[in-house]
């Protein structure tokens, strides 16, 4: 079965409160078997303009936990927190096996 990744080009709107989010969200992905493999850090964009200053990808077991990950009862606060202190693009995508 192929991996599910969320990529998550964000912009953070409020620096004081993005912080609560990340403690909260990181033990609900590690619920769900995700685990970061970007996480900010050094980036540049060559063609066009990202809709924010911090890329985020998350490697989730599979395209379908990656889904239920986000569609959860337990990501809903920690997304509501999110959208509170940021804008963002999220994508959830099929990885190759």
């Amino acid at each position: 079965m192929p991996p599910g990744y969320v990529i998550a080009q964000i912009k953070v709107t409020d620096p004081e409160t993005y912080p609560k989010y990340v403690a909260l969200v990181e033990p609900i992905i590690r619920k769900f078997g995700g685990e970061f493999i970007v996480r900010g850090g050094k980036s540049v964009s060559y063609e066009g303009t990202p809709p924010g200053d911090r890329t985020v990808v998350i490697r989730f077991p599979s395209y379908e936990l990656a889904d239920k990950w986000y569609h959860s009862k337990d990501y809903k606060e920690a997304k509501a927190l999110r959208m509170s202190a940021s804008t963002s693009v999220q994508t959830i995508v099929e990885g190759v096996s």
